[in-house]
């Protein structure tokens, strides 16, 4: 029983070594990897950490050059915005001048229309007068001693219900000739008016003669009643 007891306890013996010489080696052989897997992930990490700094190196020059840019900007939109400055006052004064040159050119087109429109009322104004040119020709042409018919002088009425003042005129045009309203006006001390309207009463009367050649009218006293007054006077002597 002893001796049961005593193999046993080698066997275990030998158990127990066999197993602690196996730990060992997976010990020594994890401990190999974790050192393998050390100098690997520290290769790794270094690696990673040149990585890093050479983007470091980078960003920090892109910065850099951002920050420049940036610099540069500021000064771009500063001077932009000068030259807004400047520029938008011009821009106002190149609008106004613009919409004056509409308005002018506006006024101009208007302007035009109206020396257009003078121009042909002009021209026809011009026809009007040249035909009235031709009319006042063709009448002066005509004889300056046109009478009108001569009315009869009623023998019976010759000096009946006449006034003194129209035997003035017929004594003024008896002794001086033919006379126009106008020019009997002022001996006699009537308006013109008041002169024609008497002048041609006499006329319609039948005791003058009217020249109608151009205007105003001359009127002569007739021959008839010339000799009418001149005998009458005659008789009065």
């Amino acid at each position: 029983m002893i001796e049961l007891t005593s193999i046993l306890i080698g066997i275990m013996s030998i158990i127990i070594t066999v197993a602690s010489i196996e730990y060992y080696r997976q010990i020594s052989k994890a401990k190999k990897e974790y050192e393998k897997a050390k100098n690997i992930i520290e290769d790794i990490v270094l690696s990673f950490n040149r990585g890093l700094k050479r983007q470091a190196n980078k960003t920090e020059v892109i910065a850099y050059k951002l920050d420049g840019s940036l610099a540069k900007s500021d000064t771009s939109v500063k001077k932009v915005e000068s030259i807004e400055k400047i520029v938008f006052p011009i821009e106002e004064q190149i609008k106004k001048i613009n919409e004056k040159t509409s308005n002018f050119s506006s006024k101009t087109a208007i302007i035009e229309d109206r020396i257009q429109n003078f121009g042909e009322t002009n021209q026809k104004l011009n026809n009007r007068i040249e035909k009235l040119e031709e009319k006042i020709t063709k009448l002066t042409e005509l004889p300056e001693t046109i009478k009108e018919s001569v009315i009869p002088i009623r023998r019976e009425k010759a000096l009946g219900a006449i006034t003194n003042t129209e035997i003035t005129v017929l004594e003024i045009l008896s002794l001086e000739g033919g006379k126009t309203a106008p020019e009997m006006k002022n001996r006699i001390n009537l308006s013109r008016e008041h002169t024609a309207r008497l002048m041609k009463k006499l006329y319609e009367k039948g005791y003058l003669e009217r020249e109608t050649g151009k205007i105003p009218f001359r009127y002569n006293v007739k021959k008839e009643m010339e000799k009418f007054l001149n005998s009458t006077k005659n008789n009065q002597l």
